[in-house]
């Protein structure tokens, strides 16, 4: 039996409803992901339900109809809450960094190109894993071409039409050659059914503990083949919205940094932790401010 009901969000004001569109548009086969001027329609699987979570945006609100293919337990229900959330960028309020920023020459000027910037997350915890997984060590294009194919391979289709992105659960289903047989790396597939069978077994917990450490689901991420540092603080990024993620080993962090610094050569991931640390604890932002600033025009 499906299941509809309305959830309303108020925006803060200021709200850059386009960097949203952009994270979630950046398929542009639109296979679990549609995008308009106002409107996001996504497809989650969550707690074994398909739903489709269609959000139309107004200037002070975001208004989404959660339509269920059957009826939602009340985990599912919580699950949806906390979706929306994560894909509204609503974790990490920006002001904090902005605040600490101000007096900083260097990152002064970068907060202020991009006010009200924030960090836009994936649906669930999961679901930035699997992500952070699939795009190791390629590029963007061929990473969303892969997850396209891994939604495809392991999610489940909406009545509405979308396809949903896949839990722990149907990803244990598939096996490697079925992931290699579509262009995945044998250690990428490896890592993707290692971690979701520990998940969809229970052996690996992804919530947060109560008083919201993530020291504890860090080690365990670490403990698992195929998952390094990187992987970890992006999960920790797009999936729980920890506010001090260190990123040092990102690529494009690194060339933002030399850029940022106005330096020949990129700095090594050492240096780059470094000179992070001295940011704590909002280096996520200062991660997201570093991002925007490789597509800002030179004038700006």
């Amino acid at each position: 039996m499906s299941a509809t009901r309305l959830v309303e969000i108020a925006l803060p004001p200021g709200y850059r409803r386009a960097d949203v569109l952009a994270f979630h548009g950046r398929d542009t086969e639109s296979v679990a992901e549609q995008i308009g001027p106002r409107r996001l329609r996504k497809g989650v699987l969550l707690d074994g339900v398909a739903i489709e979570l269609d959000i139309a945006f107004d200037a002070q609100r975001a208004a989404c109809s959660v339509r269920a293919d059957a009826a939602p337990s009340a985990r599912a229900d919580a699950q949806v809450d906390a979706a929306l959330q994560n894909i509204l960028g609503l974790r990490i309020d920006p002001q904090p960094f902005a605040d600490f920023s101000r007096a900083d020459p260097l990152l002064a000027p970068l907060v202020a190109a991009q006010p009200g910037l924030r960090i836009v997350q994936s649906a669930s915890a999961f679901e930035a894993l699997t992500w952070a997984i699939i795009g190791q060590q390629i590029n963007l294009p061929f990473a969303i071409a892969l997850r396209r194919t891994f939604i495809l391979q392991a999610g489940r289709r909406h009545s509405g039409g979308l396809w949903c992105y896949p839990e722990a659960a149907d990803v244990a289903r598939l096996d490697v050659e079925e992931l290699c047989a579509r262009k995945f790396s044998r250690a990428k597939a490896e890592t993707l059914l290692r971690l979701a069978g520990l998940v969809n077994e229970g052996k690996l917990d992804l919530a947060l503990p109560a008083d919201g450490d993530v020291g504890p689901v860090s080690a365990a991420l670490l403990a698992v083949k195929g998952i390094g540092p990187w992987t970890v603080n992006y999960a920790l990024l797009r999936g729980y919205g920890y506010a001090d993620c260190s990123l040092h080993g990102d690529v494009a962090i690194r060339a933002a940094l030399q850029q940022l610094l106005g330096e020949e050569t990129k700095p090594d991931m050492a240096r780059t932790e470094r000179w992070l640390a001295q940011y704590r604890p909002h280096r996520t932002m200062l991660a997201a401010h570093l991002w925007a600033s490789l597509h800002q025009r030179p004038h700006e």
